[in-house]
């Protein structure tokens, strides 16, 4: 049974596949970049510090929380736009970070991960002869869904060294067919968070071409130093934003897929409408798990961010020792580094090669970029530190000797 179309159609799954960058010229489909590394990482016993997920458990109270709820039977299916609990402590969540009040009936929905939440959010807005722009380099699921849907991916460079957006070339990017904007903040992969001068720009350009932000914000307490600022909070942006969220990043339970999604109300009907065909709920005693870990104390909220920063600056140091040029990020899991200061121009090269040299795997950054992205960004390779002290400890001593194997 044949899985193509016409001559000139190309199936959803196969704009998918280009989308992400995995479908060759000649139409061969390949592994992801995650996949390749992983696997170049297990059979040279290498530690992994390409894909992002931590590996250690969050707090314990909210596992107890799962473990309850399982146990009093919470166990069947949850209400669509999930259970009450954690739609009221989502809202509460906005209150008290950010002064933002959604009503938790008609303007919270719960995902299954922040990866529904942007598919189902994609699906929902945009057909063929839209265009959405995405800041590059971009997650690889903005390019997959963005191609599933038929519309056009058109994107706006982020720059280092400290890979803010040239705002005149954000500008441009705009057009009459722009419908959304997809803005991931704080940023994946280059642990940008964008200031206000970046955000007020792209509602106001939103506004002029009338386009919908679509907010990925899965990264919101693991910021450095500088304050995360939801886009929804600027003035004229509140009506045109959905805002996406992950307990996955936040509370170190990636293997649950507990994401959620707010926003105006006709907004989130929509997007409701479309994940009610994908899974239509999920994960019934872990929402509320999730609605337990919202309302943890502040102290939580700022101890996992100096923790985090703690991990980045093992691994920076680690990273310094090795000869790279190292772009230490303002949030996220990941720091980049460039490998032009070592005399190597291609990234995508070593890093199938640093696992055998060093025993340490990473990201080359051009996988998240169109061609000329790539080009642009094709001595840069992505490390995540969001791992154990002792992990990054051993894997900053692994880089450190690799001048010295080159």
């Amino acid at each position: 049974m044949s899985t193509g179309t016409s001559a000139g159609s190309p199936a959803p799954w196969q704009r998918a596949a280009t989308g992400a960058n995995l479908l060759s010229p000649n139409g061969d489909l390949g592994v992801t970049i995650f996949e390749e590394m992983t696997t170049l990482a297990m059979s040279t016993g290498s530690i992994n510090l390409g894909q992002g997920f931590p590996d250690e458990d969050g707090p314990a109270e909210i596992k107890a929380a799962a473990q309850e709820a399982m146990a009093s039977g919470a166990n069947q299916y949850a209400p669509g736009k999930g259970v009450p609990a954690l739609r009221d402590a989502i809202a509460a969540h906005q209150g008290r970070f950010y002064g933002l009040n959604p009503d938790p009936d008609t303007e919270v929905l719960v995902t299954t991960g922040a990866t529904e939440a942007i598919a189902a959010t994609l699906l929902a807005l945009i057909q063929p002869g839209d265009e959405v722009l995405t800041f590059e380099p971009f997650y690889d699921s903005y390019g997959a869904i963005i191609g599933m849907a038929g519309a056009k991916h058109v994107t706006a460079p982020l720059l280092a060294p400290d890979f803010m957006p040239d705002l005149t070339a954000l500008e441009d990017a705009f057009s009459s067919r722009t419908k959304v904007v997809l803005l991931n903040n704080p940023h994946n992969p280059t642990g940008a968070v964008f200031p206000e001068l970046v955000l007020a720009k792209i509602v106001d350009l939103a506004t002029k071409y009338q386009a919908i932000i679509v907010s990925d914000e899965v990264y919101e307490h693991l910021t450095f130093g500088v304050a995360h600022i939801p886009i929804t909070s600027l003035p004229g942006a509140a009506e045109r934003t959905i805002t996406i969220s992950s307990a996955g990043k936040t509370f170190s339970f990636t293997g649950w897929k507990i994401g959620w999604l707010t926003g105006p109300e006709h907004l989130v009907a929509a997007v409701r409408t479309v994940k009610q065909f994908l899974t239509y709920s999920s994960g019934t005693p872990f929402q509320s798990a999730i609605a337990v870990g919202l309302g943890l104390p502040d102290e939580f909220y700022t101890g996992i961010a100096s923790t985090l920063r703690n991990k980045r600056d093992i691994l920076a140091e680690g990273l310094r020792a090795a000869g790279f040029g190292v772009y230490n990020p303002s949030g996220t899991y990941f720091i980049n580094v460039d490998t032009a200061p070592l005399g190597i121009r291609d990234s995508v090269d070593l890093a199938r090669r640093l696992p055998g040299l060093v025993g340490v795997a990473a990201i080359p950054v051009p996988v998240f970029c169109h061609p000329e992205g790539a080009e642009r960004t094709r001595s840069l390779l992505r490390f995540a530190f969001c791992k154990k002290t002792e992990v990054l400890e051993e894997a900053a001593g692994r880089l450190a000797t690799l001048k010295d194997r080159l």
